[in-house]
């Protein structure tokens, strides 16, 4: 099937609508355990089962699904390690834990009230979609498409969502994490005047690379690779630079009217490696005339640098993980307690429920991730994008199929040859 048949039977073909009150009724109670399940069981996917059951004492874990099978394995040992502190709500049954492309279907007609979707990013809009049909309150990682096909597909179950009274919390902690949370409350009081600009930046070393066996075919290469794979990952700024543009999103109160990028792959040229870029530098236009510089780049041996920079008339704020300053007429430093961020999402989305208020992150990440795609898009065809240009866009990378075979991997893209889609 490709993905517009799987997106047609998650929404008809999961259809326990009615859970939303139960999930909600249970949480309520209290003292009943939220059932956890999760779709993607790699690092990411492992990462947040454990900041989950880490968030509260009422949450269990009781299914889990991936592609692959050791993945699935792997998980499961090492979240119900006796060294967790939470290990006995971490065990679950051999009998609900599902593989195969159609995992995710066999977990969400089990009985679980909230699912974490931590697949690579190019599935997100589908096991969103059957996450909203069958009922379930939602975790989702970041970024949550890579393509415009998918963000028109996130937008549509938020607006699903929203319409059960589901709750959809998003993984991009900064959102969460009290420091950036102080900052940008004085930012929007006025701490730094009017913003007129604005920068980002995530630059850093490379990442990590999985040699390919004599025994995978093209498909199950590119999806142990999935960095590396524009369809699976949606390339660096999208996978990694989402964060620091959701952050220029969140202080600027809007999203931006067009990009352009420049970019390219100069150290990472080997096919093992894929087709993505290694780097990206890309300038955002935002209502008001305010103007943004966008920075991300994965290569060894280079200066790094990840943070975000405010300047406003009457002074400036950068934050960056566990730090935030203001300079200017009214200067501030962050200096207390930050807490964990990645436990906090999902501390936040429990109390959500139990409270019975729904809390729905789905628009304002799908957004985010169009800042990305948008930059993107400029990047590789070398073209000035506009928002309308990208939501609209025909562009829809999904593969022909779904199934362990051949693959072939796209060309890299040259900007001024490149189509604009």
């Amino acid at each position: 099937m490709n993905r517009r048949d799987i997106l047609k039977i998650s929404a008809a073909g999961v259809t326990a609508a009615a859970l939303a009150p139960r999930a909600l009724s249970r949480a309520r109670a209290g003292g009943r355990k939220l059932k956890v399940g999760v779709i993607g069981c790699g690092g990411r996917g492992t990462g947040a089962a454990a900041n989950a059951l880490e968030a509260s004492p009422d949450t269990v874990l009781t299914a889990l699904a991936d592609l692959f099978p050791d993945r699935v394995d792997t998980a499961r040992t090492n979240l119900a390690d006796p060294q967790n502190a939470w290990a006995e709500r971490a065990k679950v049954d051999a009998a609900r834990c599902f593989t195969g492309f159609d995992a995710y279907r066999a977990l969400l007609a089990t009985d679980v009230d909230v699912v974490i979707l931590a697949t690579p990013p190019h599935f997100r809009p589908i096991h969103l979609a059957a996450a909203v049909a069958a009922g379930k309150h939602v975790f989702m990682e970041k970024p949550v498409a890579v393509d415009p096909a998918g963000i028109r597909s996130v937008l549509a179950s938020a607006e699903a969502a929203r319409q059960k009274k589901l709750s959809i919390v998003a993984g991009t902690q900064r959102r969460h994490e009290t420091s950036y949370r102080q900052a940008l409350e004085r930012v929007r009081s006025g701490a730094i005047g009017r913003i007129v600009a604005a920068r980002c930046y995530w630059n850093q070393g490379g990442l990590w690379m999985h040699e390919r066996k004599p025994e995978w075919t093209d498909m199950e290469w590119q999806l142990r690779n999935w960095l590396y794979f524009t369809w699976l990952s949606g390339d660096h700024i999208v996978e990694q630079h989402v964060h620091n543009l959701d952050v220029l999103n969140w202080a600027i109160g809007a999203h931006p009217l067009r990009a352009l990028g420049l970019g390219g792959r100069q150290v990472r040229t080997s096919p093992a490696f894929g087709h993505v870029f290694d780097h990206f530098a890309v300038e955002y236009e935002y209502p008001g005339g305010v103007s943004a510089l966008s920075m991300c780049r994965q290569i060894d041996g280079c200066d790094g640098r990840v943070e975000e920079v405010l300047l406003g008339t009457e002074g400036v704020c950068t934050t960056s993980p566990g730090q935030a300053v203001i300079e200017g007429a009214h200067p501030w430093k962050f200096e207390g307690d930050d807490g964990d961020p990645y436990v906090q999402e999902h501390a936040d989305l429990y109390a959500a429920i139990a409270a019975g208020e729904p809390v729905n992150e789905a628009a304002q990440v799908a957004e985010s991730t169009l800042t990305a795609i948008l930059g993107r898009m400029s990047t590789y065809t070398g073209k000035a994008v506009t928002w309308e240009q990208a939501l609209a866009s025909k562009l829809d990378l999904a593969p022909p199929k779904y199934e362990l075979g051949p693959l072939s991997t796209p060309e890299v893209a040259v900007p001024g040859k490149t189509p604009l889609i």
